[in-house]
């Protein structure tokens, strides 16, 4: 009798890629409010034009838009069966833009290329680089990234694939940012925001202590990561990471980046979207327990071409675990307390 070959997949190996291939990931995601709302008790996100539909139409919107880092971890979740399941960690992101803005009730599917690939010096693992796009139901882009990810080999014998590793961007230029549809910022409320300080208020080299603390609990950050269907192993079993390095699950890097943007609301409260990211890296693993602190510097401020209402600033956020930020840690070089070093552009409404 013929064995059958098997149903389930253990995914894909350092060793299984090849550089210019290409990726059409498997489940669209229809995003819903009860979506919103379970992302919303997970991270506390405060931003007023993702929480309120009528601050949202104040400036313009049909409704209040999706928290930006949820579409993206939504949307690199749907790469994970086929990039990282087998991932050793994540180990940062370039040129990564928000170019639609994505609502309630929109459908999103992502699609990736291979674009280099590096083995590591031990010959275990390997780093893939991909390109990944995110579109939605209209076939509009919502969001398009660069990452590179540390894979184990299914056999560490195994002859690696050739080494290429791709010449990333270090930023994204200002004038390349997109404000979403029919934003008009001319009218917007800082009152109800929270916070009187907008885009001229913010200087060049200033640094802000977001004060706040917020302590990650397992079963919430296991939650986030299934809320995403993000099914990368090293997240969500326990039994399986009794025999790892670190003998328990770690916290998606993403939940991280999703906690420090929530702490950045007191000092940033107005920095109203995500509008890229340049760059960024998992400085360090967090596990449940931890307690995130974020501080954030202004490393640019510029205008918009032909927008006199919004402009963009330049973000460096730094996250810590289980250290309070009035010394801003990590600020000159490494500090073992860093998890998460973020370089990103804000859209801010301006006084005009």
């Amino acid at each position: 009798m013929t064995t059958p070959a098997p149903k389930s997949s253990p995914g894909n190996f350092f060793e299984d890629f090849r550089l210019g291939q290409s990726f059409r990931h498997a489940t669209p995601r229809t995003v819903t409010t009860g979506d919103v709302a379970l992302n919303l008790a997970l991270t506390g996100s405060r931003f007023p034009v993702q929480s309120a539909a009528g601050f949202a139409g104040s400036i313009g919107l049909l409704g209040a838009p999706l928290d930006d880092l949820l579409v993206f971890h939504i949307a690199i979740a749907k790469t994970v069966p086929d990039i990282s399941v087998n991932a050793v960690a994540n180990l940062g992101y370039a040129d990564l833009r928000f170019e639609t803005r994505a609502y309630p009730g929109d459908t999103l599917s992502t699609v990736s290329e291979v674009i280099g690939l590096r083995p590591t010096s031990d010959g275990k693992a390997g780093i893939v680089y991909v390109r990944s796009l995110t579109r939605n139901q209209y076939d509009e882009t919502v969001v398009s990234w660069n990452r590179w990810v540390m894979v184990r080999k299914r056999n560490e014998s195994a002859r690696a694939p050739e080494t290429h590793v791709p010449a990333l961007p270090s930023a994204v230029p200002a004038e390349e940012l997109t404000v979403p549809a029919g934003a008009d910022f001319s009218g917007y409320d800082a009152e109800a925001a929270g916070s009187p300080h907008l885009w001229e208020d913010y200087e060049v080299g200033e640094r802000i202590d977001h004060i706040d603390g917020m302590s990650i609990g397992e079963s919430e950050h296991m939650m986030a990561t299934r809320l995403y269907q993000n099914a990368a192993r090293v997240h969500l079993d326990r039994h399986q990471a009794q025999g790892s390095r670190f003998g328990q699950p770690l916290v998606y890097g993403g939940h991280v980046m999703s906690l420090a943007r929530a702490l950045s609301f007191n000092g940033l409260a107005n920095a109203a979207f995500i509008a890229a990211i340049n760059g960024g890296r998992h400085a360090a693993p967090s596990f449940a327990g931890d307690t995130i602190y974020a501080w954030s510097e202004v490393l640019d401020r510029q205008p918009l071409p032909d927008r006199a209402d919004v402009g963009a600033l330049r973000l460096r956020t730094v996250a810590t675990k289980d250290r309070p930020c009035s010394d801003f840690p990590g600020a000159e070089g490494n500090d073992p307390s860093v998890v998460l070093d973020l370089d990103y552009w804000v859209l801010m409404p301006r006084r005009g």
